[in-house]
């Protein structure tokens, strides 16, 4: 009762709050000084330049303009501090120093509103860099509030739903944004210098391949047509090849319509390219420079910490065909293997899922990612995968089951992918129909043959390198990023129920917390009088053995979904210690993983490891199970977020 009118008492205030931000507004337009009648604002220094620059600037007038993130008034003179792009500056305003009408309009000014400020540089007493103001001018008036400075915006939910506060409130985000902008820059810079030119190719296509993706669809009302966004940019680039362009790229948005993870978005940023006149061997030396140029322009080192490892771009990068990397990591020789139904006969006594469909080469992709993916920490070059997961690849003149193609693996992530394109119209054409047999079969993700592409295949196109980098996972790399979300200024979010949602923004940190801005996904209101509940256990447990399960409130700091399984959700959890705790839990026909980031669970930890789709689970997290009106019902067990992860349940 006492926590229901503590609510209604800070929601009075935040509505308070909002009015007085309001009703300032209003006052000052009435005086003639609306902020929003002013048009532009002659800046002469970020506060960067002013702090590295102090002994040139020092005595010297500047004009900053920025949001004001804190204040201190006292009496007749003040402090502010303005927050720009790099940085931020200690501000110094005296009245008799703007004048007793400023100083009364800068008294009332508050914290998250834009100022422009001229001045003198000077250092306080303290040795803060600082600027002596002689004029402030009030830019624009924010009618919202801010979170709480000192706890600042910490909650997944709402950073990601409303990234210009994310970027207000962390000073690393907008770094992180500034790096992926001159990650970009650097891309084309060391292109360019190799004699490649940057094109641009359709988003809506009628047949949209290149990848192993289900696309989305969408109808053309001029042409009345069904189209599809993109999911890849490779049969247009190579049709460019076939016109002569010998060396081409692009840096675009593609399209796929899949889940959402921490390495998955369905919309991301892909960059490829093509090089007539060479192979995928040509594609590795280009890449391995490429990565190696990029960190030095961006970082200053090609030595990159990642997670907890450390990463060295500056050595030779590792180069293993896939039969040596499975057999290397789960000791299995498929060159040993003689046809699909051994294969099959070995994936059933390893417990690697398989569907009927697969060939002995899908098996060997189903045996990579489920032993070896995860050891990949160091940049290696997967070489040699088989044919049937290789549609538009070259095939090996000495093995024909297995095809000129290359991922480059960094912290067990794929990071980029290259062939020896395929050249060959016919062989191109074969490969077409076994994909369409594919997708007859039930795969969603198969291509169909592209007629406009074979044409230009038949009139003859060069031997080629190509190759497609995921760039917002180059950008995780190279910015300690540990989910692709922190790299996406807009990720993907599941739209929320505006009835849910009302105003959960102005719930921000008043009273020292971002966290009551949580949006919560919306309840599913179900009718109690269709729920069966499993009976309750007749046999008693005593204390002792009970009071050995180790129950602990848990934070969820990342959520995926697990590859090749269509239930399992992999957990990376806060539990209080420091080290991540994984969990692996099959509810995702209940909740998508982002539906899941940010929230305060509850834990068994001291439960032996149990290994699941290859991984360690260590763990269960606690879900409330029923049946209802026929069908399993199922609730996660979510806990207030004020609860500190590693404390214990009694």
């Amino acid at each position: 009762m006492a926590d229901t009118q503590n609510t209604k008492v800070q929601e009075q205030d935040i509505h308070q709050l909002l009015k007085v931000k309001r009703e300032k507004l209003a006052n000052l337009q009435e005086a003639g000084k609306d902020p929003f009648q002013i048009t532009k604002y002659d800046v002469t220094h970020h506060s960067t330049d002013i702090k590295n620059n102090f002994e040139e600037l020092e005595g010297k007038t500047v004009r900053i303009a920025g949001r004001v993130m804190s204040k201190r008034v006292m009496g007749k003179a003040s402090f502010c501090n303005v927050q720009d792009l790099p940085g931020n500056i200690q501000v110094y305003v005296a009245r008799d120093s703007i004048g007793e009408e400023s100083y009364a309009d800068f008294k009332k000014y508050d914290v998250g509103d834009i100022v422009g400020i001229e001045g003198e540089v000077f250092k306080t007493k303290t040795g803060e860099t600082s600027i002596h103001a002689a004029k402030v001018t009030l830019l624009s008036k924010s009618l919202q509030i801010l979170p709480e400075k000192f706890h600042g915006l910490t909650n997944t939910d709402i950073r990601y739903r409303q990234r210009y506060t994310d970027l207000i409130m962390n000073q690393d985000v907008k770094d992180t944004f500034v790096k992926r902008s001159k990650i970009i820059s650097a891309i084309r810079r060391y292109l360019d210098g190799q004699g490649f030119l940057e094109v641009e190719t359709p988003m809506l296509v009628s047949n949209a391949g290149g990848a192993a993706a289900r696309p989305f669809e969408t109808h053309y009302n001029a042409l009345d047509e069904d189209v599809k966004l993109r999911i890849s940019l490779e049969l247009y680039l190579k049709r460019l090849i076939v016109g002569g362009m010998e060396r081409v790229f692009e840096i675009g948005r593609v399209f796929r319509n899949e889940g959402l993870d921490t390495r998955h978005n369905p919309e991301f940023t892909l960059m490829e390219l093509y090089q007539a006149y060479t192979d995928y061997y040509g594609m590795m030396d280009l890449t391995e420079n490429m990565f190696r140029y990029v960190a030095q322009e961006v970082c200053g080192t090609t030595v990159i910490p990642y997670a907890e490892e450390t990463i060295d771009l500056g050595k030779p990068f590792e180069r293993l065909t896939m039969v040596d990397a499975v057999k290397k990591y789960a000791g299995v020789d498929f060159d040993q293997i003689p046809d699909t139904a051994a294969a099959k006969k070995l994936a059933d006594e390893k417990g690697v899922h398989y569907e009927e469909r697969h060939a002995k080469g899908d098996i060997l992709n189903l045996f990579f990612e489920e032993f070896v993916e995860e050891h990949l920490i160091q940049p290696v070059f997967i070489m040699d995968h088989p044919v049937e997961i290789s549609p538009l690849t070259k095939r090996k003149p000495d093995k024909p089951d297995y095809v000129e193609r290359f991922e480059l693996f960094i912290y067990g992530r794929e990071m980029c992918n290259a062939y020896s394109e395929l050249n060959d119209p016919i062989d191109q054409r074969e490969r077409f129909k076994a994909q369409e047999a594919a997708l007859a079969a039930g795969d969603e993700e198969a291509n169909t043959t592209d007629e406009d592409f074979m044409n230009a295949l038949e009139i003859g196109m060069p031997p080629t390198g190509g190759i497609g980098y995921g760039i917002d996972r180059l950008v995780m790399l190279l910015t300690n990023s540990p989910a692709i979300r922190d790299v996406l200024l807009f990720p993907t979010m599941k739209t929320l129920d505006p009835k849910k949602a009302e105003n959960k923004a102005e719930k921000a940190a008043v009273n020292g917390s971002a966290e009551a801005a949580t949006v919560s996904a919306p309840s599913v209101q179900i009718d109690l009088s269709k729920v069966k509940i499993e009976p309750l256990f007749a046999d008693d447990v005593d204390f002792e053995t009970f009071s050995k399960s180790d129950f602990r409130v848990v934070k969820i700091e990342a959520c995926e979904a697990v590859p090749k399984s269509k239930k399992l959700l992999k957990f990376t959890l806060n539990d209080g210690t420091d080290r991540k705790r994984t969990i692996l839990s099959g509810i995702h026909e209940y909740y998508e993983p982002e539906e899941l980031v940010g929230k305060t669970c509850v834990a068994i930890t001291n439960l032996p490891p149990r290994k699941m789709m290859g991984i360690d689970s260590e763990g269960m997290l606690i879900s409330a199970v029923y049946e209802y009106d026929g069908r399993e019902g199922l609730n996660l067990l979510m806990l207030d977020d004020s609860i500190p992860a590693g404390a214990k349940l009694y």
